[in-house]
């Protein structure tokens, strides 16, 4: 079953249920088969189990940061293997600019090496284009529409290399 995802959509708890979900119904409408931790998995599931298979199984991961983003481990663990496992990512900044993010030594108990795993993880992200949305400016909708446009369009990408090969 996993191995049938092609996008996994992350998000922080401040996030899930807004915009994540709406990308991920979105998605759904497509026939994209997303991955989204409160829609797909079941109580029971083991949580690191069912989202590092569905990190390492996708094709494209969409990161929604968002202020309170860097506050979770959770969310920077996920962020992490994303970036080590060399996935296409396609970040939206949610309220927060991409020069805010960092993790908060004091908000986050890790060792010292998953702080630098979790820097380097962040500033890949920084590094990379992605799409900002402004709630007290902006149009949710538009935003989700957009994002789930260049999905489909790095997913045709990421197809289109695999039959070169």
């Amino acid at each position: 079953m996993f191995t049938l995802r092609t996008a996994q959509v992350l998000a922080g708890s401040d996030t899930k249920r807004n915009i994540a979900t709406l990308l991920y119904d979105n998605l759904n409408a497509r026939n994209l088969r997303p991955f989204l931790d409160i829609k797909n998995m079941k109580p029971g599931d083991k949580l690191f189990d069912h989202i590092n298979r569905a990190i390492l199984t996708s094709k494209v991961a969409v990161t929604v940061f968002s202020p309170n983003y860097c506050d979770s481990y959770f969310c920077l663990h996920e962020l992490a293997l994303i970036m080590e496992s060399k996935k296409r990512i396609i970040p939206i900044f949610f309220d927060i600019n991409p020069s805010q993010l960092d993790v908060m030594i004091e908000k986050v108990t890790c060792s010292d090496n998953e702080i630098q795993r979790f820097r380097w993880a962040l500033q890949e992200a920084k590094d990379t284009v992605g799409l900002t949305f402004d709630s007290c400016k902006g149009n949710l909708s538009e935003v989700v529409t957009i994002a789930s446009d260049v999905i489909v369009e790095r997913l045709v990408e990421l197809e289109a290399n695999d039959e070169d090969v």
